[in-house]
């Protein structure tokens, strides 16, 4: 008898669409996860690692954030869908994965980072943009939008990076809904300020006001409607770090011993392979002015010469920006 009362709901079950949870990450290597590499802690990616499949050889089309979060919602090449680098806006009229599972009845959110439009509008050439200075701090008109916006039907986003001055949107209210009126102060100031002082590897930034915690709490939100609106979800939640700067509240920024870190070195003939401005980086003094033209010019045309001390640190608190986003996963997946 409870076998054949229990077969209805299980038919009915197996008919129900399922839900779809993507978690990303920013500028996370590949060899950060505990499955891979046992001087780190990530229980809860190892757990994914371990219950789902791994792909152990993916190939990236593109290195940098805009064409490939274009490409994740589109699944189509940077060259099709025309976000081909930063500062690119991705066209509001291309097809994404959002608009297809809306119209199959998903509730569809975006969570976090989107990074689908340049932080500069270009009114005159055609490229305006949602994600630039001064709407990025304009709580007034984030307030009034949360989508539909590229195929999510809800999108609540932040823009920054640690303590960058792009911080704002729905992030900054939330943090004055949690009290934190005065965030600003926690933040690069918008103008830019040359003399404003940098913050590295600790943030005295509460954990619990930390935009990690603000994509998890925010993403378990999202999931609790769709459940109560009973529709099957799409949820993206989209975590920022661990992208530069390495800034991290305690006690995730001494989670990890410096000492411990294992720096790559660069291996005979490794530069040889690459483009000659590649070689560049690892010079004190680099020229980089016949590439200063090229669509690229702004990221990364430096020397990356650092000396050994600050880069075992970075790696420790790069470590915890890691570990951080992984607790706050677990609290998602449970």
């Amino acid at each position: 008898m409870e076998a054949e009362a229990a077969r209805p709901d299980a038919d009915a079950s197996r008919k129900r669409p399922p839900n779809i949870l993507l978690i990303t990450s920013d500028q996370q290597h590949w060899n950060t996860l505990g499955v891979d590499n046992p001087d780190i802690s990530t229980p809860n990616l190892d757990r994914l690692c371990r219950d789902g499949t791994r792909f152990t050889r993916a190939y990236c089309n593109s290195p940098v954030c805009s064409p490939s979060r274009s490409t994740i919602i589109t699944g189509q090449y940077p060259a099709w869908h025309g976000c081909w680098t930063i500062g690119v806006k991705l066209p509001e009229d291309v097809p994404t994965v959002g608009e297809a599972l809306g119209a199959a009845g998903y509730a569809t959110s975006l969570i976090g980072k989107a990074h689908f439009q340049p932080l500069a509008s270009d009114p005159e050439g055609g490229q305006t943009s949602l994600e630039c200075q001064p709407t990025l701090r304009d709580l007034d008109f984030w307030r009034g939008f949360t989508g539909p916006w590229y195929g999510f039907d809800h999108i609540e986003l932040a823009r920054n990076h640690a303590d960058e001055a792009h911080v704002g949107q729905h992030y900054a209210l939330w943090l004055e809904e949690r009290g934190l009126s005065n965030w600003r102060d926690y933040f690069q100031p918008w103008p830019p300020d040359p003399n404003a002082p940098r913050r590295l590897h600790h943030w005295d930034l509460p954990q619990e006001l930390h935009y990690t915690t603000w994509t998890a709490e925010r993403s378990i939100a999202n999931i609790e409607r769709a459940v109560a609106d009973e529709r099957p979800f799409f949820l993206w939640s989209s975590f920022h770090d661990p992208h530069p700067p390495y800034l991290v509240p305690a006690p995730w920024d001494t989670l990890y011993d410096p000492a411990d870190m294992k720096p790559g070195t660069l291996q005979p003939g490794e530069l040889e392979q690459m483009p000659p401005h590649y070689a560049l980086t690892q010079e004190t003094q680099p020229d980089f002015s016949p590439w200063r033209e090229t669509p690229y010019a702004n990221h990364g045309f430096h020397s990356h010469r650092i000396d050994e001390t600050t880069l075992r640190k970075n790696m420790a608190v790069y470590y915890g920006m890691i570990s951080f986003m992984d607790a706050h996963s677990a609290r998602i997946l449970a």
